[in-house]
């Protein structure tokens, strides 16, 4: 529902959504332990405590950073450079000059040995699913802490840079992770950031080798020449004012995340938002529903807020209604509540979702989660190359060929279906998390690959669901719907797994093959309404709405989530935010929405 509607009929970028960060990888590596210096811990250890009976003004300072494992020549020249009492900027310094000294060649990750035959550029970064028993374990492989009476003078930041440096983590990305989730944050959120950047940036590489040719979309005409113009113009003004505003209140464009990501409220927890006020001009009807990828941009939120009527958005990550991840953001004037969930319930950890696995899962693979779907699969190299990797192992792998394994299972959800054996996800099982019916995307001709593709673009069924929920008591007869980029049915799908009749849906959507999904489903599940396609959201115009409206008496719901292409992390070509081809979709979204209102709020 993300990514796959680009209004020229075509798709240059395809990205997992979750992956939605700025995080750029270095190619440098800069581990913090007694290799990076050169010298063995002993050799710090006694420089260090020869060093402490220094009568000089800064000899403590110079010793708790020797101590940490740097050398006297690069601490004092940092000093220097930074002064004695800005203690952050100094090791900020330090770690640059160790990464530039010891810089491996481009392209190289020194920490890659086990895994790097016959590569596909995949890089080991840890992901959110490490437990804190694994970060303890890690933590014991290095020795580049010093003494606890030296970190304590350390603060929060620099505890949790060193942390994650400690664990094999390039600097530029540990420190762009703290700064983007805040010092707050814990090492297990920043783990995930950092891992949702490099799953992301691993599936970009893959799809570049597999981007479409351009193609052509046709715009039907508009029939009254004067209405366009003034539709054009009207719309234009307002994007303007949008943008003006933007500029001038720049300095509040950051959203904040929350931690955890739980929205207003999730099924089992306490709700953290019992009452909120909509602004007078978001007041149904129509309801409308809004969605994309949580980690965005800078200003991308606060901008998508102030077009829909300053509502603040809701982010929620699916881990809480299913075993795969999968945050996202979504503006909407729906009530908050009375909610309820589907049922029966989704599974919530990967062996209760996929039992068939539990008999070959390693001890040491402690995770109960799938990280976010992807709309590309791990190459049969990588599986290959595990799988070798473990059967050169007697016994139990040593704590680095755990990490690097691990690293490639969380980035391409891999799970375990035979002895030393990994295998990424088949589609179908792919459906049953997301919430779709089995074999949904299946049949019709449709590849595999497409398969992927659609079901990576697609919402969270028991996600929307659940904030869709309050609509049963208000639509006991059914609900007329705008399904604006529509992808394979999610919000569809949702509605009638809720028990709401599906009376008129105009589904606009511009993936021929996600059409035919749908309409398949729609088929397949007798339902008794009308399905109107439309196959791009620029042929909305005024005089369309109107006689749509006219024919249905009027929209209850407008949902859709516009193309991600330019907000995800992934893209270093063309992350342009809202302004980018295919994400500038939004303000369609808006358009189209707006237009809605005035002409029902006319009739």
């Amino acid at each position: 529902m993300d990514e796959n509607n680009a209004s020229d009929g075509s798709d240059e970028f395809d990205w997992d959504s979750d992956d939605e960060n700025e995080v750029q990888k270095s190619p440098l590596s800069s581990c913090l332990n007694s290799s990076i210096t050169g010298r063995e811990e002993g050799t710090v250890l006694a420089e260090a405590n020869s060093l402490a009976t220094n009568g000089s003004s800064n000899s403590k300072l110079i010793c708790h950073f020797v101590g940490m494992g740097f050398s006297e020549n690069l601490v004092a020249k940092a000093i220097k450079e930074n002064g004695e009492e800005n203690t952050e900027a100094i090791l900020e310094a330090l770690l640059t000059y160790v990464a530039l000294e010891q810089s491996p060649p481009e392209g190289q990750n020194v920490n890659s040995d086990i895994l790097s035959s016959d590569s596909d550029g995949d890089s080991n970064i840890l992901s959110s699913e490490n437990d804190g028993d694994f970060l303890d374990e890690l933590s014991d492989m290095s020795g580049c802490h010093g003494d606890e009476e030296n970190m304590d003078h350390l603060s929060d930041k620099e505890k949790k840079l060193l942390h994650l440096v400690d664990m094999g983590y390039y600097v530029e990305e540990a420190s762009a992770a703290i700064d983007r989730c805040g010092p707050d944050s814990s090492i297990m959120e920043l783990t995930d950031f950092i891992s949702a950047a490099q799953m992301a940036k691993a599936a970009d590489a893959q799809m570049r080798e597999h981007q479409p040719g351009p193609s052509h979309v046709q715009t039907a005409p508009r029939k009254d020449k004067k209405r366009q113009h003034f539709d054009n113009e009207r719309w234009e003004r307002k994007r303007q004012r949008g943008y003006e505003k933007r500029i001038l209140d720049e300095d509040e464009d950051t959203v904040r995340l929350p931690n955890p990501m739980i929205g207003f409220g999730v099924p089992g927890e306490p709700a953290v938002m019992v009452h909120r006020t909509l602004p007078e001009a978001a007041i149904g009807p129509p309801y409308f529903y809004y969605e994309n990828v949580a980690l965005a941009p800078k200003g991308v939120w606060r901008t998508i807020s102030r077009f829909l009527y300053d509502i603040e958005p809701e982010f929620v990550d699916s881990l809480h209604f299913c075993a795969a991840a999968r945050k996202r953001g979504y503006v909407h004037n729906l009530p908050i509540h009375n909610r309820h969930p589907l049922l029966p319930l989704q599974p919530g950890t990967i062996h209760e979702a996929l039992p068939l696995t539990r008999k070959w899962w390693p001890s040491w693979d402690r995770r109960t989660k799938l990280n976010c779907l992807l709309t590309v699969t791990a190459s049969a190299k990588t599986t290959e190359r595990i799988r070798r990797a473990l059967e050169g192992c007697e016994g139990v792998p040593n704590l680095k060929v755990q990490k690097e394994i691990l690293d490639e299972c969380r980035k391409w959800n891999l799970v375990w279906v035979g002895r030393n054996k990994v295998a990424p996800l088949e589609p179908d099982e792919m459906e049953m998390l997301l919430g779709f019916p089995k074999n949904h995307t299946r049949g019709g001709g449709i590849s595999r690959t497409d398969r992927l593709k659609a079901l990576g673009n697609s919402f969270q069924v028991d996600t929307v669901a659940y904030h869709l929920s309050v609509l049963k008591d208000i639509f006991p007869g059914g609900i007329n719907l705008l399904s604006l980029f529509s992808g394979i049915g999610g919000a569809e799908v949702a509605l009638h797994r809720l028990g709401i009749p599906l009376k008129n849906v105009v589904s606009v959507e511009i993936s021929e093959t996600s059409r035919d999904i749908m309409r398949s489903w729609w088929d397949q599940t007798n339902q008794t309404g009308n399905l109107i396609d439309i196959p791009d959201v620029q042929q909305l115009n005024g005089d369309r709405l109107e006689q749509l409206i006219g024919s249905f008496h009027g929209f209850d719901l407008i949902i859709g989530g516009s193309p991600c292409n330019n907000l995800t992390g992934s893209n270093r070509v063309s992350r342009d935010g809202l302004e980018g081809k295919h994400s500038a979709l939004f303000y369609d979204y808006f358009r189209i929405l707006d237009l809605v209102k005035c002409i029902m709020g006319k009739n």
